[in-house]
């Protein structure tokens, strides 16, 4: 194995379903979609050869283990079912959801990047669509609970407004023209507030 092949660092308990996944996941992050192999993901999981092929036979297979995995640790970081309770008003729900944003601009960055290679992939195939997008239901469908419990008059219109600002700044900050530029979490919160603020009226 080469220097330069990510190594996963398996959670103690993890099955080996969920480390292929995790260097699935690493491998779209350095590498791009090009670099995914079943051979690749066998080096970085550190398992033998043919491992991942006995789980995921096909690319196809391969690519649905990753979003289901990418799915199950996005919801980790963003904790959404830590999200205060709406009646203790949007300061709290500002600051709950400014630290999961900043936390997939810095610590899970790499988890962030594996996401926007496997949404890509996924306008070219539709089959690996549908499990994309039913992966991202379980957060718009939260999200949506949140502000209409915080009063909003549109939560639908509410919800893509949110994940679009989000979705934005994350790509900007992680592979567009502000790479270098990662805001701190006060900056992500002041943003937030400022959507938010106009989304509910204050």
């Amino acid at each position: 194995m080469s220097e330069s092949t990510p190594r996963t660092a398996p959670p103690a308990g993890a099955s080996r379903a969920d480390l292929v996944a995790d260097a699935a996941l690493a491998l779209l992050a350095e590498r791009g979609m090009r670099g995914l192999t079943h051979r690749a993901v066998d080096e970085a999981a550190g398992l033998p050869q043919g491992s991942t092929s006995n789980l995921a036979r096909t690319r196809q297979a391969l690519l649905e283990l990753a979003v289901r995995r990418l799915a199950d640790r996005e919801a980790r970081v963003l904790r959404l079912d830590e999200m205060p309770d709406p009646r203790h008003g949007l300061d709290s729900l500002v600051d709950a959801l400014a630290l999961a944003t900043h936390r997939a601009l810095t610590r899970n960055r790499e988890l962030t990047l594996a996401r926007y290679e496997l949404a890509l992939e996924a306008t070219r195939r539709p089959e690996l669509r549908a499990h994309f997008d039913t992966a991202g239901a379980r957060f718009r469908e939260q999200l949506g609970a949140l502000v209409t419990a915080m009063g909003s008059a549109d939560p639908a219109r509410h919800v893509l407004s949110l994940v679009a600002w989000a979705d934005g700044l994350m790509f900007s900050c992680v592979a567009g023209t502000f790479h270098a530029q990662v805001p701190s979490l006060h900056e992500v919160r002041a943003g937030l507030r400022e959507v938010l603020d106009g989304m509910l009226g204050g």
